[in-house]
Order: C-alpha cells, then structure tokens, then sequence
C-alpha cells in the first residue's frame, strides 16, 4: 500500500479531483459539508462528468451540515443516475436536540476499489486556510472504507440504529483498525480506544484538534500519563472558528497545565486537524474532534494503526504545526478577565453541544 499525508487543503482537493477524474468503476463520497461555492462546484462537476461517463456516483451529506445545498445543486448528477443522499433531515420540533443533534460527521472518499481518503476536511471554500489532516491510501484499504461506506449509506435516514453492536464493529486489516462511533451514551468507541491508547503510553502523546473539551476520563488519562513521565503534547487553534469552544475550553487549560502536559496554540490560522500519535509509533487519523459532542452525539470514523511511513510523515506534520505554535503562557491564563470566567462556568452544562 502507499499512503499520503495532506495537510495543505488546496493540494488535497486537487489530488482528490485528479483521482475522481480518472476513476473508472464507482466513487463514494461522505461528507458533512459540501457547499456551493466555488469548491463544491468543482466537485459536482466533476462527478457529474464521471456519471456521464458510466462511473457509478454516490454521495452521502449531512443535512445540518449541507448549508444550501439540496438535490437540485446535482440535478444533472441525479439525472444521469447518480445517487445523493441527505443524512437525516432536520425536523423541527420538540425532538431537535436528540435526534436533530445527531450528525453524520464523517468524512471519507473511495474510488475503485484502491483509493480512499480519511480525514478532516469537508468539500467547502470555506476552510481554504484552514490546517487540515488527511491520509490517502492506495491499497486495500479502500475495500474496508467502502464497506463503511454502503453500510452507512444504507441507513442514512434512520434514528435508531437496530443492532448498534454490529454496525460499529472495528474493521481490522493487519495493522490498521477501523474505528466507527454512532451516537451513544453506551459505546463511544474511539473515546474508549483513545483512552486505552493514553494509558497505555510510555514516551509521548501527541494530540491535534481544533475543539478541545475533553471528559474526565480522557483528561485523567492525559494527566497519569504526564505524571508517569509521558511527554503529553495538546495542540489547538488559538482561535478556532467557534468562538465558546475556546472560551469554555480555556477551563481545563490551568489543570492540565498543572499536571505537566504542554499546551499549544496554533497562531497563523485555524487548525482544523484531528490526530492521535503515541510513542512515535501508533496513529490515528480520523474525523472525531477530542470534545464531548463527537464523542457521543456524532457518526464519526477513525483510522488507527502501526505504519511507519505514516508516522514518518505525521512526525513532519506535527513539527511544522509546532514551528508555528506558541504554548500556554500560564500567568496570563491565571489574568484572564473575571467575564470571561464567568461565561466558562455559565457554558459548561451545555459543553455536550459544541
């Protein structure tokens, strides 16, 4: 297999168009976002070139996350046979925030049976500055993403999942695992996986993501490790793009401090990367921020593993992040305004919905 870490979102696009333009069997898209700009035009037209041409097309959208788009942005895409699914409509009524707040987070493309991508960015202009993770694979691992794929595909629509146990079943392919989260009090998988994965490190952890509010459990994790002598790294945007995540955030900041993990922020933008890396050794790559919302409300997928060239080029990925990141400065944390610690206490009973 051949893998490729992509944290520039203009190449990626661009690698991710090339391989559409020469797909010749089929091409799954999911994703939360995809927009109509200039971007998501890009993307339609392509694909809608693939499907006149024969290649089976499918796409599957979050209905939260979709903006204005609807069926009639692909109309010519439909017409030509293509299939374009909106994941669980928005209703509202009294159920908006249960069943309206479980989103379809995910964000993978497979082609042909080789080719796939796994990783944090959507199909928008909007983050075109953004800092973003992506893996693709040329392998046979795109036989797994497509199984992940039709499955959720397949239930699109539906609020309750049969059999929960089934359908969030880690796939494993030698040394790589897929990890599937459905919205749950019960499993959320990857929180449990990461958790293990924290506690069972012995030299380094190192986390990106752009939402950082993570549970008691992880953050416990987080600071036994550092206190056994791990070298546990955080790094977030200074200012992401949803202004309470970093207000609310800032009330795990002196704790974690405290307990010895290093604490950075990524300044020239907003960094939208969500990766796991422990001990230089084993990944994860995935869609899932390390907050309360993906963590139980959200379909959210992971690819996790032991890959050597894959670290290698995350190894890089991180070091540029760091070049470019400033950490903590305590004292001025300790100074912040009295609003703000006010706004921190008054946000945190609803951190289970940024």
């Amino acid at each position: 297999m051949e893998f490729r870490v992509i944290d520039d979102i203009i190449q990626m696009y661009n690698l991710m168009l090339n391989d559409i333009a020469l797909a010749k069997d089929y091409i799954y898209l999911e994703t939360y976002k995809f927009a109509n700009d200039l971007i998501g035009s890009r993307f339609r037209d392509a694909l809608t070139k693939k499907a006149r041409s024969g290649v089976k097309v499918r796409i599957l959208i979050d209905s939260w996350g979709r903006g204005p788009v609807s069926e009639t942005f692909f109309t010519e895409l439909i017409s030509l046979g293509g299939e374009v699914k909106f994941f669980e409509k928005i209703k509202i009524n009294t159920d908006i925030f249960t069943r309206g707040h479980r989103r379809d987070h995910r964000k993978i493309l497979v082609i042909d049976d080789h080719i796939s991508y796994i990783g944090s960015a959507n199909i928008t202009g909007y983050n075109l500055n953004w800092r973003e993770l992506c893996l693709r694979t040329d392998g046979e691992l795109a036989l797994s993403f497509k199984k992940v794929f039709l499955e959720n595909f397949a239930a699109y629509n539906q609020y309750f999942i049969a059999n929960k146990m089934t359908y969030t079943r880690t796939i494993r392919l030698g040394d790589f695992e897929i990890i599937r989260d459905v919205p749950s009090l019960q499993f959320q998988r990857l929180r449990k996986r990461y958790t293990q994965l924290i506690r069972e490190s012995v030299h380094s952890v190192v986390i990106e993501t752009p939402y950082f509010l993570p549970g008691f459990m992880m953050r416990k994790a987080m600071m036994d490790a550092s206190k056994r002598g791990v070298n546990v790294k955080v790094i977030m945007p200074k200012h992401s793009d949803v202004g309470m995540v970093d207000i609310l955030r800032n009330k795990y900041l002196g704790l974690l401090h405290n307990a010895g993990i290093n604490l950075l922020f990524y300044v020239p933008n907003n960094l939208h990367a969500k990766m796991l890396m422990v001990d230089d050794e084993i990944f994860s790559i995935s869609s899932a921020n390390f907050d309360f919302r993906s963590f139980r409300y959200l379909f959210e997928i992971a690819l996790i593993g032991v890959e050597p060239e894959i670290v290698r080029q995350l190894t890089e990925h991180v070091s540029e992040t760091i070049r470019n990141s400033q950490e903590l400065d305590y004292l001025d944390w300790k100074r912040r305004p009295l609003i703000q610690k006010i706004f921190e206490w008054f946000l945190l009973p609803f951190r289970h919905f940024f």
